[in-house]
């Protein structure tokens, strides 16, 4: 007699309904945050070369595209600032008239409520040297330093309207600087997203491209090494301390270990950005036609949300959306 296999796993694959009664994963548009690039002084959006569909936006367009993330029911835009302008300080950050701060107000404006507007939290768009932060005589980042600048951008971004204040700048006791000068101005109603885990990748390169980046060199000094896991997991515990609402793993993909073991242990909702690199090689692999373009979307965001990310940053986010609207099965 032919011994069968005690238990047929394959039954719940058998059709696509059973498939969607029994995934494990469920991905809503609520879940995914699109970053939007706003460029001062152009006058029609321009398209970013090494990122397919990606472009950089002026000031004037910027309430349509809100408009649109809202009407596709996404939860919030990540804003980042790419201005005419820089120096040693980044003083176009704290500027009340910088890109970032009129995109700001902008976009808040056109949001009314029915999304979140965020802001990047970072020196490294409004600097002349690329670097996150501000630079000691030595030309090393100087940490404290820069955390005074941390504390204004922050205030700055809260008055321009920020639900979400994004900290990317990974400096040690950023969260628990501006915190404490949200607190102290009266604002402890704006949220603080930690970038806690925020690596030193090779993932940013288009990104770079986006912002215009005046960066040489690079940022290992104070991005964490692509080896250490657990140093992630220490530092978004860190954050956490500090008064950190939100902390993120950054690039998504290549870290979901870290992913998931910093959504095991926070007390706080665990958020993940799948970054430039990421969108890039799919795009660019797709347009080669060595991959399902679609799949290797959804796959790739359904791993970063069943390694435990709650929201996830993409570049796909609207056109993500629509798929999960229509009902259409990402992978």
């Amino acid at each position: 007699m032919t011994a069968f296999p005690v238990r047929r796993l394959r039954r719940l694959r058998r059709s696509p309904a059973l498939r969607r009664l029994v995934a494990e994963t469920d991905l809503s548009p609520r879940r995914l945050v699109l970053p939007v690039f706003v460029k001062e002084d152009i006058a029609e959006a321009q398209p970013i070369a090494s990122m397919p569909r990606v472009h950089q936006y002026p000031l004037a367009q910027l309430a349509a595209v809100v408009d649109v993330a809202a009407e596709a029911g996404i939860g919030g835009i990540m804003l980042f600032g790419v201005p005419a302008v820089r120096d040693a300080v980044g003083s176009g950050a704290t500027d009340p008239d910088g890109i970032l701060n009129r995109a700001i107000a902008v976009a808040a404006a056109a949001a009314k409520g029915r999304l979140t507007v965020q802001a990047d939290l970072c020196l490294d768009e409004f600097t002349d040297h690329g670097h996150c932060g501000v630079l000691a005589a030595d030309g090393s980042v100087d940490n404290d330093a820069t955390l005074e600048v941390y504390a204004r951008m922050a205030l700055a971004q809260a008055e321009a309207g920020a639900d979400i204040l994004g900290l990317s700048g990974m400096m040690d006791g950023q969260v628990a600087a501006c915190r404490a000068a949200l607190d102290a101005a009266g604002r402890s109603d704006v949220v603080i997203l930690a970038y806690s885990a925020k690596y030193a990748s090779a993932f940013y390169g288009p990104f770079r491209d986006a912002v215009e980046s005046t960066l040489t060199g690079d940022r290992r000094t104070y991005q964490l090494d692509a080896a250490n896991g657990r140093e992630g997991v220490q530092e978004a515990l860190a954050d956490i301390d500090e008064g950190a609402d939100i902390v993120m793993v950054k690039p998504a993909g290549p870290y979901l270990d870290v992913l998931a073991e910093v959504a095991a242990v926070s007390s706080v909702p665990v958020w993940a950005y799948q970054v430039s690199g990421e969108y890039a090689m799919i795009e660019h692999a797709a347009a080669a036609g060595v991959i399902d373009r679609e799949r290797a979307i959804g796959e790739s965001i359904l791993g970063i949300r069943r390694a435990g990310a709650e929201a996830i940053l993409t570049y796909w986010a609207i056109e993500v959306a629509g798929w999960l609207r229509e009902g259409r099965a990402l992978a």
